[in-house]
């Protein structure tokens, strides 16, 4: 099982400087570089200071300028917010840039917040539909020349311009829940993407189990890849992981509030959740995050981990953004990297 870094810039107040929190992003980065990490992943979002990413490719590629051999994705493009031609574009333009270090994950997206802001009036559902669009036709266009006739997109006889450097184009990485997500990535060969949020292993089994069916659906496509995405957090000590936990727990409380869509936001920052929301919410607890995330010292973390490989699992990613310092997250990363990667080497 190979490993990754899942990682966005957090902004959590006014007080903090972005150019800072870049600083930040790009030196935790490279100590996933210089660890041995296999993958760096970062997403996209908008008008968001809780996940900044208006565009994943642009911080691939200065990424690429400061970094020797991790792979680097996009964890994920939102498909609606893209025109096919142009998502073709920019991502062979960005494996060129990084010298063919490319992985290109899309997802349907997530928060409403982004839709009607992005994409007026557009659900989930839709969504969905012009993910399932979009996706054959940016790898039709590396291939050129395509002319495409759909619900939502309509152009005629086009090449993506440039065209990618790695020959058969970056690979494609599907975010996928359900069972039809997981068997429309399988039979066209692509990669799944996966993660329970804050759910326990039995989100996990579930996951796995609607891979697995759709590649016993599809015996004549080789097997693609699989990568799981968890919250994660290497201790030092049970305090140490205990305090981890109440981090992740701050953390998936603005998660829930920013999904929910009706709290009130200025300068893309959402207002302030007390002490008495975050006790009081019935969703997530500090003790939830300790048992389902993966949070503990680093035998408990190994262990956790050997469970997820065994199940088959491919790619393991290290999700860093907690709301915890910068400090405190590489600290974290470093005893990931020293103490946890050599029992899977």
């Amino acid at each position: 099982m190979k490993f990754s870094l899942f990682i966005h810039l957090e902004r959590l107040n006014a007080e903090q400087p972005q150019q800072q929190l870049y600083e930040e992003y790009l030196a935790l980065c490279e100590i996933a570089d210089r660890g041995g990490m296999h993958a760096i992943w970062t997403g996209e979002h908008h008008g968001m200071n809780f996940t900044i990413a208006p565009n994943p490719f642009l911080q691939l590629v200065d990424l690429a300028r400061r970094t020797k051999n991790v792979r680097l994705g996009t964890g994920t493009v939102v498909a609606p917010f893209w025109h096919p031609i142009r998502l073709a574009g920019e991502a062979a333009m960005t494996d060129i840039l990084t010298g063919g270090r490319l992985e290109l994950g899309i997802a349907r997206g997530a928060y409403s917040y982004e839709y009607e802001r992005m994409v007026p009036g557009m659900d989930a559902v839709t969504a969905g539909e012009r993910l399932r669009e979009m996706v054959p036709a940016v790898e039709a266009l590396w291939k050129g020349d395509y002319a495409h006739e759909g619900t939502y997109w309509q152009f005629p006889a086009t090449t993506s311009a440039p065209q990618p450097l790695q020959p058969e184009g970056p690979p494609i990485w599907i975010a996928a829940r359900e069972p039809a997500s997981h068997d429309f990535a399988v039979r066209n060969g692509w990669n799944v993407q996966v993660t329970p949020l804050a759910a326990p292993d039995s989100q996990v089994d579930t996951l796995i189990g609607n891979f697995n069916a759709a590649c016993a659906a599809h015996p004549e496509v080789k097997r693609p890849r699989i990568m799981l995405l968890r919250h994660t957090y290497v201790a030092d000590s049970a305090a140490d992981a205990d305090l981890g936990a109440e981090e992740i727990n701050v953390f998936y409380n603005y998660f829930g509030a920013w999904f929910k869509n009706q709290r009130p936001v200025t300068q893309g920052l959402i207002e302030t959740l007390s002490d008495e929301e975050i006790a009081a919410n019935p969703m997530f607890s500090a003790e939830g995050m300790r048992q389902n995330c993966v949070v503990g010292e680093a035998p408990e973390v190994i262990a956790r981990l050997k469970a997820y490989e065994a199940q088959g699992f491919d790619e393991y990613s290290f999700w860093i953004d907690t709301g915890m310092s910068f400090e405190r997250k590489k600290a974290s990363l470093t005893r990931f990297i020293e103490e946890v990667m050599p029992a899977f080497a």
